[in-house]
């Protein structure tokens, strides 16, 4: 199944904004943070499809999942 990946903010440096994988079919999205070697720690926010999402979810062809880190400012 072909899964579209976003980066934001500081996920984006040393890697691609927007990836496209080749994945086998009930991949997580844990599974994704560790082929980009992101701590799930590091993660504020999962969206898969636009809509809020879990860590264990699993994806299926065509999603686009967008990960975000906790975002600072005031």
């Amino acid at each position: 199944m072909k899964v579209i990946v976003k980066l934001f903010a500081t996920f984006r440096r040393g890697r691609e904004k927007i990836q496209t994988f080749d994945l086998p079919e009930e991949t997580t999205c844990e599974e994704i943070l560790r082929l980009l070697n992101i701590d799930p720690k590091e993660v504020s926010i999962y969206l898969i499809n636009g809509k809020a999402s879990e860590l264990n979810r699993k994806l299926v062809d065509e999603d686009i999942l967008s990960i975000f880190p906790p975002v600072g400012g005031g």
